[in-house]
């Protein structure tokens, strides 16, 4: 088949995801008052017209203009931007908004890229569809402020007064930090974003594809692709025929840390033979997520303490570089769990680093390593992570193996970087500029390009939630890509106890984790595992006419790390076999029927504690972790076993009890725990993967059992939890942000974040980071 190309650029590749590819991104640093602009010679369309760009966002709860013409501060013109909430807004602007929305979703995922169309089209009948804003392909319905403009009433934009990418328009700010690239403007026409991206059948994600169409009067297409220079006919080009070009303002092209022209893409294609600056992808950069470092220079300079970068590292090898700028105080290099964080990098126990003064650290313990290094000196980072090996360099020259035995990731690059001062910084380079140094034979650039290729690149063929409302009369949920082994239901709208089906134990048999209590029978329950989905009775619920629900679900098997066993109790210490394959790191058990007390949920979580065989919670109950060696018989589960004790929770004799077992499989499921912090700015977990579905646990005291999706919350915050030891109705408590590559705490509750609390959370993706968008 013929390579798919761009009518005027880079073509794709045969066999590549990505069959159509984005070359370049242009690095916005707002320090440096970086923006593009350009006055129209003659007006274009001012009724009909269409934006469409990709979007790596840096900073948050900043006002930061993407598109703009404002010809003086708070007057005539138009917005483009996120604000200081990190909403988007977009609109007419005078002393106020005069036709706008602004949106309701936060915009605060700086891991990955956004593609974000929007078109204004005032000759549109229909008043409500005259501004319209799609976000990865999906259109967006929710708004905090939604005033329509006039019918064919004339807009800001394509007038003759100077228009701004990155800036207010004429007036100098709100300054846009981040990365654009693939930037397409329509003169006269309001598109969808079918006409610059579509759904990969492979793996589900948005993907971009070539624009095809005309561009009228004033339209341009910059792919900022030529970097021999930072004028409008190089870095500032429009590539879309019209030769309506650009203005660089304040960016550079020159070789080094501050080259703004960067292979950050969100296209993945390219062999890595270890130079950088080659391999397009999604790159790593430093998170601003961790709240522990102020970052600058597109993520990739810290100015306080340790920060550390986007994506983990858990497998393969791994190179990094840090330009050392530094006078009279020190900085280090190295990798981070990223669990708890100090000044430098190797203050605590979670970090290895190479300081300037040329020793090794971790666990705040320095020991003679290397040379010492500053000014000009660069510093590479090499991990195996196969081998759980670090070594340094100091201007490509190996300082030795500073560490062994770091095979318990992921781990993370990490830099301490003093200041925001020119004299005293660093600057990190995790491949998307040219290393000043070939990586070592085997590493590679930290991109997704460069990730393992997931086992499971679809999630929603493994794991879906879905919502429905319910009819009073049987009903089949047919929207599923297989048949699920596992359903999970729950009412949102009232009181209703949850309602448990499985495919080991058949349809009608329902158990509910609220309670504890033994199967029943309902006949009116699901009443069949369909190929594409289930189907429910009139049990009232999981269908009462005109409430709503939720449906979570699951397909079993040894890849996608769910197995169902069912046993009769013996009450004796046993072993139990399960077809995992590998280490359950959550199982579930509940008795289905009892000879006298009912014992509830027991859950085993591999995360709970250093000995996590002697430890359980239950899931029908608001209680913390209980120390029971009796459970599990103070016997960690294995690949092909799991143990329990004589507890009558696991094992009562010709008691019958069901058992889900959970193994991790990376980029789909995530089973780990992490330390709360108190603080709306709360702390940030790292899954691996943009989730669909999470569930945290405190272990200390009292605190329920929260679920939360990404279906119920379409957009983040997600807020709208769900008690899995509660029959209580849906609420808005425990907010968290999904992202492209885990979850940020967003809420100070006791059900997720009390200060220095351990909590065990159970994630499961919506897509692999490999693939994921900017939620």
């Amino acid at each position: 088949m013929p390579w798919p190309v761009h009518p005027n650029g880079l073509l794709g590749a045969q066999g590549d995801s990505d069959s159509y590819r984005i070359e370049r991104s242009l690095r916005f640093n707002s320090a440096d008052d970086a923006y593009l602009n350009r006055t129209p010679a003659s007006a274009g369309n001012r009724k009909t017209w269409t934006w469409s760009g990709w979007v790596k966002k840096c900073k948050n709860e900043a006002f930061q203009q993407i598109f703009s013409n404002l010809t003086a501060a708070n007057s005539n013109g138009f917005i483009f931007r996120f604000d200081n909430d990190d909403t988007l807004a977009f609109g007419n602007f005078t002393s106020a908004y005069t036709a706008a929305r602004e949106t309701n979703r936060v915009f605060r995922d700086n891991s990955s890229w956004y593609h974000i169309v929007a078109t204004w089209d005032t000759t549109n009948a229909t008043a409500s569809d005259r501004i319209k804003i799609y976000i990865n392909g999906i259109e967006e319905t929710s708004f905090k402020t939604t005033t329509n403009p006039s019918l064919n009433a004339d807009g800001f934009i394509n007038n003759t007064n100077l228009h701004a990418i990155g800036r207010a328009g004429s007036v100098a700010g709100s300054y846009f930090d981040g990365y654009l690239a693939e930037i397409n403007f329509i003169d006269g026409q309001a598109l969808t974003p079918s006409s610059f991206g579509e759904t990969d059948a492979i793996t589900g994600r948005w993907k971009a594809k070539a624009y095809s169409g005309t561009y009228g009067t004033n339209g341009f297409y910059l792919k900022f692709a030529d970097n021999s220079g930072t004028t409008a006919t190089t870095l500032g080009k429009d590539s879309s025929g019209n030769g309506n070009n650009w203005t660089p303002n304040n960016f550079s092209v020159t070789a080094g840390a501050g080259n703004d022209s960067l292979v950050d893409s969100p296209t993945n294609y390219g062999t890595d033979t270890g130079l950088g600056g080659e391999v397009r992808g999604n790159y790593a950069t430093l998170n601003p997520l961790t709240g522990n470092s102020p970052l600058v220079d597109g993520n990739l300079r810290p100015t306080a303490n340790t920060a550390i970068s986007t994506i983990g590292m858990s497998s393969k090898k791994w190179y990094a570089e840090m330009n050392v700028v530094i006078e009279g105080t020190i900085a280090e290099f190295g990798i981070h769990t990223g669990k708890t964080f100090n000044t430098y990098v190797g203050t605590t126990v979670d970090g290895y680093g190479y300081s300037s003064s040329g020793d090794k650290r971790t666990n705040n313990v320095g020991s003679a390593y290397g040379a010492s290094y500053t000014s000009g000196d660069i510093i590479g980072c090499a991990f195996d992570a196969d081998a759980g090996t670090l070594v340094f360099y100091k201007n490509n020259v190996s300082q030795g193996t500073a560490f062994t035995g770091l095979t318990n990731g992921p781990y993370f690059f990490a830099a301490y970087g003093r200041s925001v001062s020119a004299a005293n910084n660093v600057y990190v380079n995790f491949g998307q500029r040219p290393f000043a140094y070939t990586a070592p034979s085997g590493f590679k650039a930290l991109c997704t390009t460069n990730l393992p290729t997931p086992v499971i690149k679809k999630p929603s063929s493994a794991m879906d939630v879905v919502t429905y409302t319910g009819t009073g009369a049987s009903q089949s949920i047919s929207s599923l890509g297989f048949s699920p082994d596992l359903v999970w239901m729950k009412g949102r709208s009232g009181a209703t106890g949850h309602a448990i089906y499985d495919s080991v134990r058949g349809v009608q048999k329902d158990i509910d984790s609220s309670v504890t209590t033994d199967e029943t029978n309902q006949t009116q329950g699901l009443t069949s595992f369909d190929s594409n989905g289930f189907t429910i009775g009139t049990l009232a619920k999981i269908n009462t006419s005109s409430a709503t629900y939720v449906a979570w679900v699951w397909d079993k098997g040894a890849t996608k790390g769910l197995d169902i066993v069912t046993y009769t109790g013996n009450g004796a210490n046993r072993t139990i076999s399960h077809g995992l394959n590998a280490t359950p790191r959550m199982i579930i058990v509940k008795a289905l029927t009892t000879a006298s007390t009912d014992q509830g949920w027991p859950v085993y979580h591999a995360s709970v504690a250093v000995d996590p065989e002697t430890d359980y919670f239950r899931l029908d109950t608001a209680g913390a972790v209980t120390d029971l060696n009796t459970v599990w018989n103070d016997t960690a589960p294995t690949s092909s076993v799991f143990s329990v004790g004589a507890s009558a929770l696991v094992n009562t004799n010709n008691d019958t009890y069901i058992a889900y077992l959970f193994s991790e499989v990376d980029g789909f499921s995530k089973f780990g725990s992490y330390t709360g912090n108190g603080s709306a700015d709360g702390p940030f977990v790292w899954c691996g993967f943009r989730p669909k579905w999470i569930m945290t646990h405190r272990t200390l005291g009292a605190s329920n059992i929260a679920a939360y999706d990404s279906a119920r919350s379409g957009f983040n915050i997600v807020g709208d939890s769900l008690l899995l030891n509660s029959n209580v109705a849906e609420s808005a408590s425990g907010a968290c942000d999904f992202l492209a590559n885990g979850f940020k705490i967003r809420a100070t509750a006791t059900l997720n974040n009390s200060t220095g609390v351990l909590y065990v959370f159970a994630a499961f993706a919506e897509s692999p980071f490999k693939y994921a968008r900017a939620r």
